[in-house]
């Protein structure tokens, strides 16, 4: 097995262009010939990435969601009030998705492997909110409410934003999704 190396400037670079293509365009109408011609880059470089587009794809969702996240985490850094790192959270949430386009979600949702990085990712949100809520019950901005419950709650809407159901039977983006939960939640546990 070949030790793993760190990937070169150049790749770093391909890889930033790719995911700004992807979020605009989608990945899922692409060939490796399309992306090697956008990018103006050879298809040897691209496969120096992922041994496939499929794989390749999978590697900048999951580079997306991985800098989402990194992001989000930044922006709460150092806030103590829960009520305060709940709405910077979602509103971190709104915003690295809203750079998201409706082709991008749409080829996310209907790619098994990339939908399962925004699945994992989703769980991840459900798993911090729920902290955030039992913070904000023991520090007591939130009224006592049962924690779990109402992550769980806010868990299932996520996982109704991620798959697409809130976005196709209210035609909200995943976006302005998330800025309404956030909303919902504060207004429900808020005393």
């Amino acid at each position: 097995m070949r030790p793993s190396r760190s990937p070169t400037r150049r790749q770093l670079a391909v890889l930033d262009e790719l995911e700004e293509l992807f979020l605009t365009d989608g990945f899922v109408s692409f060939t490796l010939d399309d992306l090697a011609a956008r990018l103006r880059c050879s298809k040897t470089t691209l496969y120096a990435l992922a041994p496939s587009k499929e794989q390749l794809a999978v590697k900048v969702v999951a580079r997306f969601f991985k800098g989402a996240a990194e992001r989000i985490e930044q922006r709460i850094a150092g806030i103590t009030d829960a009520r305060e790192t709940v709405r910077t959270y979602l509103a971190g949430v709104a915003a690295e998705l809203d750079r998201a386009s409706p082709v991008f979600m749409a080829d996310v949702a209907a790619f098994e492997p990339a939908r399962a990085v925004y699945e994992l990712n989703s769980e991840a949100a459900a798993s911090r909110i729920r902290r955030f809520i039992a913070d904000g019950v023991r520090q007591g901005v939130f009224r006592e409410v049962h924690a779990g419950l109402i992550a769980e709650l806010a868990a299932v809407l996520i996982e109704s934003i991620q798959t697409g159901a809130v976005r196709t039977r209210t035609g909200v983006s995943d976006a302005e999704a998330f800025t309404a939960l956030g909303e919902l939640l504060l207004d429900g546990v808020t005393q």
